[in-house]
């Protein structure tokens, strides 16, 4: 039976879409794994019920995940809440100091879910401390959006080897 990894993700520098759409590309290698990517804004809890794992993909904003996907669990916190138990996700953080906190923050939610995780989260820092460089579009360098990509492979190998 055909899995479906739910990649979800907000990005205002391009620098979290680069490493969502790299996780694309590596889950998509796999043949037995529907692969859908939606724009926070875009994903509701019909996108959540209807997939088997999940990869959830922010810019730090202030030692903390983006507002847009944020809405994006405040939308679909309670029509998914205890519908979704156990089933596997990852994280993707681009983060301009150190992205952990956004992690943790990804995880209580999961933890909220009861979703499991399956991988650490995957931090990629661009170290922009300015606001120009916050600002400024970014540009993840190939060995990082090579870790995406293999992050993307193993969850939808996962998934359709039934591992998680």
């Amino acid at each position: 039976m055909r899995k479906t990894l739910l990649i979800v993700y907000h990005s205002l520098t391009g620098g979290t879409q680069q490493m969502a759409e790299a996780a694309r590309a590596g889950a998509a290698t796999d043949e037995a794994c529907t692969v859908r990517l939606l724009h926070a804004a875009e994903a509701g809890p019909q996108d959540v019920l209807a997939a088997d794992g999940y990869l959830f993909a922010t810019p730090e904003n202030l030692a903390a995940i983006s507002g847009q996907l944020k809405d994006f669990f405040d939308r679909c916190y309670y029509p998914v809440l205890d519908r979704v138990n156990g089933r596997p996700y990852a994280s993707l953080v681009c983060a301009g100091s150190d992205g952990s906190n956004a992690a943790r923050q990804m995880a209580r939610i999961a933890t909220g879910w009861r979703l499991k995780a399956v991988a650490e989260p995957l931090i990629v820092c661009t170290h922009a401390q300015t606001p120009e460089a916050i600002l400024a579009p970014k540009h993840i360098g190939a060995d990082d959006l090579e870790r995406c990509r293999a992050l993307g492979e193993a969850l939808a190998a996962g998934l359709s080897l039934g591992v998680f």
